[in-house]
């Protein structure tokens, strides 16, 4: 009997796999438990249609970071921070701030998880940041730090 998997399945196949398996282990384990359906008509074009619906979604979210990389891609940020004597930051420049600064500045939104810092923010001056879009589609940007 062929079935389609719902979830993985130690030893029998993947989600989303087509296989065939024996009819007893399909009726008795695997279609009781939500493990697999069988593979209907209906059933395999659905799955064709998630399938293509999933490859559309990750084409539009890596469109999306391409475009994003571009707007930023070696431009500057401008932080604005207050500073005791000597120079020295209260606190820090952390990642949510600079995500704050791009959506002032630049208007787009970049979360704070995806933006990387060599080093800690804790004084006035130029730094570099790494900002991961997707896989294999990153921006860098100079951030500089100027007394509020």
């Amino acid at each position: 009997m062929k079935v389609i998997f719902l979830q993985d399945v130690k030893g029998s196949g993947k989600k989303g796999e087509v296989k065939n398996v024996a009819d007893g282990y399909a009726r008795n384990m695997l279609f009781p438990k939500g493990l697999a359906i069988e593979a209907t008509a209906k059933n395999v074009s659905e799955l064709e249609g998630k399938k293509s619906s999933a490859a559309h979604k990750i084409d539009v979210e890596k469109q999306n970071a391409k475009e994003t990389a571009e707007k930023l891609n070696g431009k500057k940020i401008i932080a604005s921070a207050k500073a005791g004597a000597g120079g020295r930051l209260f606190g820090a420049v952390t990642a949510s701030h600079i995500s704050g600064y791009i959506k002032e500045q630049f208007g787009v939104n970049v979360d704070k998880k995806k933006i990387s810092l060599k080093s800690d923010i804790k004084g006035f001056g130029t730094y570099e940041a790494d900002i991961r879009l997707y896989s294999g589609i990153n921006a860098k940007m100079t951030v500089e730090v100027v007394e509020a």
